[in-house]
């Protein structure tokens, strides 16, 4: 058992009579790491209430500040099997020179006259679109021809009937005046015969009167014959001119039905002429596509389907470019809970990878070898990673970025607010997450957007 007492053993026993208690005692250099451990003691009080900025750290990659400036692969848009190459790894190429020739697999593009027969074909194609053109305009003068003549041939119907229907009023008037004769040559052969029996007249006389009686109606009778033929004609003309507009009516249509298969033949060949110059361009492109070109300006990085004879599928990986001029950036992730603290335009600090530096991350301006960047652009979607990715810019602070190669590490701090240290260290233990603030230009909007 512990014997636990407020009696103090110093005060009861001379510990100096000791030789322990004389070597402690009475040394000088004690006193002074006392003073020393008091004085570094209060120092560090001191420097609990020092600034410290806030940061996020993160660690990224070096690329660069636009899309068509990053490294790059060429694909070839057809399938093909490689032929030669123009190009080695590590090659300076401009824009257009060519980096390999290809050949086609696909059995329907291995005719080296392809083309030409195509504009063989073409020109066949666009002759025979003439050939229905000139049909066209000739069926067109044929149905105006038929026109023309039908015209003249309903005049001339029409006119005949109009004298068939003249010859029928003459007619008829000469039948009137053959019945108006025959009865007044019936009232003088009865009056001459009443005379000849009263002994007035001679029996000759009678016999002239009878003979003229019958001639009047043989006369009566040969009218009535004209006047029916004369009606029958004019049944034959309207005959004729039914008979005419038919006739022409069935030319005429025959004509423009075979005007209409000829146009109809015409869009046709049009259709294959247009059909024909599509894959004539296909092919001409097509052919373009066999030699395949730098899009820009570069290196060539590593040919990524190497060798002669291989064989490839459209939009396959070939080569891959590094673009010859690019603007430097760095791609950053940081965490779900950090992405609220960030904001465009926001002041980073970057340290590259292989370039040495002295880093304080809540002293930012005691740090060595760290570069000034900014925020310009937030990824709206978390990455694979599970964080989201933050694209900095240089910041215009007048220290140029190193010439860093694009690929290579870069660690990243995000400079926040400024805390004493004892807040910070008080945050640390507790995993708080740093303070949550606004930018003064996105409060200054706030404030005039609330006074509206």
């Amino acid at each position: 058992m512990l014997n636990i007492s407020n009696n103090r053993v110093n005060k009861k026993v001379d510990l100096k009579q000791f030789k322990s208690g004389q070597k402690i005692f009475d040394k000088e250099y004690y006193k002074s790491f006392n003073k020393f451990l008091l004085a570094f003691a209060i120092l560090g009080f001191i420097v609990l209430f020092l600034p410290w900025t806030q940061n996020i750290t993160g660690k990224g990659l070096v690329t660069t500040l636009t899309p068509e400036q990053r490294p790059q692969t060429i694909q070839s848009q057809i399938p093909g099997r490689i032929e030669q190459w123009f190009v080695k790894e590590g090659d300076h190429v401009k824009k257009g020179d060519t980096i390999l020739r290809i050949s086609e697999i696909k059995s329907d593009y291995f005719d080296t006259k392809l083309i030409e027969r195509t504009t063989d074909q073409i020109n066949a194609k666009t002759s025979s679109v003439d050939s229905y053109q000139l049909k066209v305009a000739a069926l067109n003068r044929q149905i105006s021809a038929l026109s023309d003549e039908r015209k003249l041939k309903l005049e001339q119907s029409e006119n005949k009937l109009l004298q068939s229907k003249l010859k029928v009023k003459s007619d008829s008037i000469d039948y009137e005046a053959a019945k108006t004769n025959i009865l007044i040559a019936e009232k003088q052969f009865k009056r001459t015969k009443t005379l000849q029996d009263e002994g007035l007249k001679a029996v000759k006389d009678v016999e002239e009167k009878r003979l003229k009686l019958q001639e009047t109606q043989a006369k009566l009778i040969s009218q009535e014959n004209k006047l029916l033929a004369s009606k029958n004609e004019v049944l034959n003309a309207k005959i004729a001119i039914s008979s005419v507009k038919a006739n022409y009516t069935d030319k005429i249509s025959k004509a423009e039905s075979d005007k209409f298969t000829a146009e109809s033949s015409g869009f046709d060949a049009k259709a294959q002429v247009s059909k024909l110059e599509n894959s004539n361009s296909n092919y001409k492109v097509r052919n373009s596509l066999l030699y395949i070109t730098a899009p820009q300006n570069g290196y060539i990085n590593k040919a990524i389907k190497g060798g002669i004879g291989g064989t490839f599928k459209e939009g396959e990986d070939l080569v891959g470019i590094m673009p010859e001029k690019y603007d430097l950036a760095v791609e950053t992730f940081v965490r779900p809970i950090d992405l609220p603290l960030l904001h465009i335009n926001e002041k980073v600090r970057v340290q590259f990878d292989g370039w040495p530096a002295i880093v304080f991350s809540g002293w930012p301006n005691a740090s060595y070898g760290t570069y000034g960047a900014k925020v310009i652009a937030i990824e709206r979607f978390i990455s694979d990673n599970g964080k989201y990715r933050i694209l900095l810019a240089p910041d215009d602070d007048g220290i140029t970025w190193p010439e860093v190669r694009v690929g290579s590490g870069a660690k990243t701090i995000a400079l926040l607010e400024d805390v004493p240290i004892w807040f910070e260290l008080w945050r640390q233990i507790n995993s708080f997450p740093p303070n949550y603030y606004q930018p003064e230009n996105n409060k200054s909007v706030k404030s005039d957007s609330k006074k509206k």
